[in-house]
């Protein structure tokens, strides 16, 4: 078992500077959960605006359009593990100074600039929230616009070192652990998404946000220590770059020309886009199932749950026969896990149908993962990655906005429930658009030999 990478449940696992990189890109990402979680609740409870928690999707999505292409460039182009480092550092300067708005936010002046964008801030919401009492939406604090900005800057950051992040893994571990390595990672971000809303909910609760952001400072160095004199191996051969294969822009077309890329990502990121809800997790917490910040982190935590349990599984198990075709259900159980929450007014419910939308969704991320990595050449997969990274992000980041706006207009419920539908009617367009998925070989025998074929 363990001469066959894709049959060894703890193949990656063997590489000590995979090993490292895991510790530390976990650490990383229970600090970004936990902040995502705290500046969430802050929004909500300094607006009581649904809108205002879209409007924070939207200022994630944003850099991500703008910069993560470019980004994927540089990832090709200077050494990785810089990119991170440097990254991880500014990060955390962004964390200090949320750290201080928000303990000294009673201090901050009124200034005619902080009053213009509560002011515009304010006017967006009206526009989707006419059936709320406008008296109820309290955007009045100086501190709320520099909240934003400071979490604007952090998606810059976030972007740049994103790719450089994602494509890192396959010069940590051999070809053959690739896929196993992806399902570890995976397995490892989920459980930051359980450690991270939890915790941050936690301190919110005792303590404030302050404490959450200076967390985070912390979080954001590991992964720059843990990367220390890690070496990373040499990518394996590939055919010189043709014309056709440089540029910003050549992970696109690689994609374009790869069908089972094209198809992978399509599939996950419309289904994200549609079926998504994490934006309105304050609001049920609030208004529906009425548990606080406190139960606000673990239904933020029931999907990384799920999630966990899928990848252990995984982990475990045969390689796939048809990991397409596994794909598309795990798709339609995504949809429908989220119809269930939607309509949910128990906790205990809501927290299972949460779980087996992390379950079905890991799924489809190992496969769509483990597609991207082991189909790309390595001189190509910091722009695959942004590619990659621009389908999902924005997908993230635009679900985000959908739901706050749906929220604002029809209400969570409705904005959950038709977001669940929406999942399960792409995954039957994407069947019938690409047939192949289906039949796409298991993920072991996949490989990026002749990738550049079109």
């Amino acid at each position: 078992m363990t001469s066959d990478g894709a049959r060894d449940p703890y193949a990656a696992l063997r590489e000590v500077g995979y090993r490292r990189y895991l510790i530390g890109n976990f650490l990383t990402n229970i600090g970004r959960q936990a902040v995502s979680i705290a500046a969430t609740w802050q929004i909500y409870q300094w607006t009581h605006s649904a809108t205002a928690l879209g409007l924070v999707g939207l200022v994630n999505v944003i850099p991500l359009l703008l910069f993560v292409l470019p980004a994927g460039a540089l990832a090709d182009r200077v050494d990785r593990r810089t990119i991170i480092v440097r990254g991880m550092a500014a990060t955390s300067l962004l964390s200090l100074a949320l750290a201080a708005v928000s303990h000294y936010e009673a201090a901050i002046p009124r200034l005619a600039l902080l009053d213009a964008a509560n002011a515009g801030l304010r006017s967006i919401a009206l526009v989707f929230e006419q059936q709320v009492d406008p008296s109820a939406l309290t955007f009045d604090k100086p501190a709320l616009p520099l909240v934003y900005l400071l979490l604007l800057l952090h998606a810059v950051v976030r972007v740049i070192a994103s790719p450089a992040r994602g494509s890192i893994v396959p010069l940590l571990v051999p070809t053959r652990s690739l896929s196993n390595a992806v399902t570890w990672s995976s397995s490892t971000f989920e459980l930051s998404t359980v450690v991270g809303p939890a915790l941050g909910g936690l301190i919110v609760a005792a303590s404030g946000y302050s404490l959450v952001y200076a967390l985070d400072v912390v979080c954001a160095l590991s992964l720059a220590w843990a990367l220390r004199g890690v070496s990373l191996r040499s990518a394996p051969a590939a055919a010189a770059p043709s014309g056709q294969n440089t540029g910003t822009l050549a992970g696109a077309r690689f994609i374009w020309r790869r069908q089972p890329l094209l198809a992978a990502m399509t599939l996950d990121m419309f289904a994200v886009i549609f079926g998504g809800a994490v934006i309105l997790l304050p609001i049920y917490a609030d208004q529906i199932l009425h548990v606080g910040p406190a139960g606000l982190g673990w239904l933020r935590a029931a999907p990384a749950l799920g999630a966990i349990t899928m990848a252990f599984v995984v982990a475990h198990s045969a390689p796939w026969r048809r990991p397409g075709l596994v794909m598309l259900w795990s798709v339609v159980g995504f949809g429908a896990a989220m119809i269930v929450f939607g309509l949910s007014s128990s906790l205990w419910l809501s927290l299972l149908a949460l779980f087996l939308s992390g379950a079905c969704d890991n799924v489809s991320v190992v496969v769509r993962h483990s597609v991207v990595q082991l189909l790309t050449p390595d001189f190509l997969r910091g722009r695959v990655t942004s590619v990659n990274q621009l389908f999902i992000g924005s997908s993230n980041e635009i679900s985000a906005l959908r739901a706050g706006l749906i929220a604002a207009l029809l209400g969570p419920v409705l904005a959950a429930t038709l977001g669940g539908l929406g999942s399960i009617a792409v995954a039957a367009a994407v069947a019938l658009v690409w047939p192949g998925l289906k039949t796409l070989p298991p993920l072991h025998q996949l490989d990026s030999e002749g990738a550049e074929k079109p």
